[in-house]
């Protein structure tokens, strides 16, 4: 059996105060630090045989202290990235709505936005798919970590489980540092263990 653990980073103080963050490249911040530190062991308690990790500097500092614990090296795909908001980056949820509230009533809505400059989510849904994948292949029967982002655990998970891209929403989002695991047989296919465990 082929287990895929999907950890989210810590906290960033863009987290905190409602900041898209995109591909913005973010440091966790004291909370965030704390969480990686408390959860870290409880994900090598897990017997990490591959860590994956985003190259953003959230996601890859999360996965350095599990690497610290393991010994493991930590690889970098950025398609582990989250998704990209193009000018919403860096922007308060309320500055979104008030500078686009067409788009941001869509987005709220689950609608496509229509804005070229943000990623669509089949398009992230396809890149996370494929890199989820990727890990697991790697892992080679064993016990893949990939530390990526809120929205990417999402849309991967979903794309690994079969569903359609748009019905990604029906799972909640991972709290920071909470994860989820997917395993893999060859007969039962992709099977969703545990969801959002602190």
């Amino acid at each position: 059996m082929t287990r895929l653990i999907i950890w989210r980073h810590g906290r960033t103080e863009w987290n905190a105060t409602d900041r898209v963050q995109g591909h913005s490249d973010v440091d966790l911040d004291a909370v965030g630090v704390a969480q990686a530190a408390e959860s870290a062991p409880r994900i090598a308690a897990l017997g990490p045989d591959l860590i994956v990790s985003s190259d953003l500097r959230r996601a890859a500092r999360t996965a350095a202290v599990l690497a610290s614990i393991t010994g493991r090296t930590v690889d970098y795909d950025n398609r582990l990235r989250e998704r990209h908001y193009g000018p919403w980056q860096g922007l308060r949820l309320v500055e979104i709505e008030e500078r686009y509230p067409e788009e941001y009533a869509r987005w709220r809505a689950r609608l496509p936005i229509r804005d070229p400059a943000i990623e669509t989510v089949d398009d992230l849904a396809k890149r996370a798919t494929a890199a989820f994948r990727d890990a697991a292949e790697r892992a080679g029967g064993g016990t893949a970590v990939v530390v990526t982002h809120g929205g990417t655990a999402t849309v991967g998970c979903a794309g690994l489980l079969g569903w359609p891209p748009t019905a990604a929403h029906t799972l909640a989002g991972l709290g920071n540092c909470h994860h989820a695991e997917l395993q893999y047989t060859s007969t039962r296919g992709w099977r969703l263990g545990s969801y959002n465990v602190p």
